[in-house]
């Protein structure tokens, strides 16, 4: 008896260090998949969730990856703290070890944060980007007439077609019709890695933080 739980034990640590040695091999594998398609210099570091590993190996699917790619910058614009989550990716074992292309998440989510420093160089001339804690406000000074006026104003945040818009409101020192005019779109519409699209954005106390979705997304190396 004592023989047969020495000889489990030693099979279980057997399986769990096959296991942790084949998913540190795909993970490695779906790192460099990733870095092609959001065309990373770095390769990211890739946790696969769930185990044990060695099923979802067989079956050739992943109920979830994730990814950090940490700061980077899509269309001129620095992003912090890029991470994302591939969900339902299929990847039949066979093609991860061939290398073969045909490896796809059902639905990819990426995430990160614009910095307070990096929005205010969006902004118009004169108008300086700041934060009260608990939304991001916008201060500076519009031009009445032949007079210069000092504004402050709090900014709603909101994402049309895609891209993220910071409209003035609560605006004080100025009429509230002029509002409207303050108005600062962030450029990367369209540029963010995996043809992902801007779905949500909430402010944080570093600036704002987006999420994006893309569904049916190929992870080619």
């Amino acid at each position: 008896m004592r023989k047969l739980i020495v000889f489990l034990i030693v099979l279980v640590i057997l399986l769990v260090a096959v296991d942790r040695v084949a998913a540190a091999g795909v993970e490695r594998d779906l790192a460099n998949r990733i870095a092609a398609a959001a065309d990373l210099s770095g390769t990211p570091k890739v946790t696969i969730e769930g185990i044990p590993f060695l099923t979802q190996a067989v079956s050739g699917r992943y109920p979830e990856v994730r990814f950090d790619l940490g700061t980077l910058t899509y269309g001129g614009v620095p992003v912090k703290n890029l991470r994302g989550a591939a969900y339902d990716v299929t990847a039949p074992l066979a093609d991860v070890l061939q290398n073969r292309a045909d490896i796809r998440a059902g639905r990819l989510t990426v995430s990160g944060t614009l910095t307070r420093a990096t929005i205010d160089k969006y902004a118009p001339r004169g108008v300086k980007i700041g934060g009260n804690g608990q939304r991001l406000t916008a201060s500076g000074e519009v031009t009445l007439g032949a007079n210069k006026v000092k504004f402050d104003a709090e900014l709603r945040v909101s994402v049309i077609d895609g891209q993220i818009r910071l409209q003035a409101e609560k605006i004080e020192g100025v009429p509230a019709a002029l509002a409207q005019f303050v108005s600062i779109p962030i450029p990367f519409k369209g540029d963010l890695p995996f043809d992902v699209k801007v779905t949500r954005v909430r402010s944080v106390a570093e600036g704002l933080e987006f999420t994006a979705e893309a569904t049916d997304v190929p992870l080619s190396g």
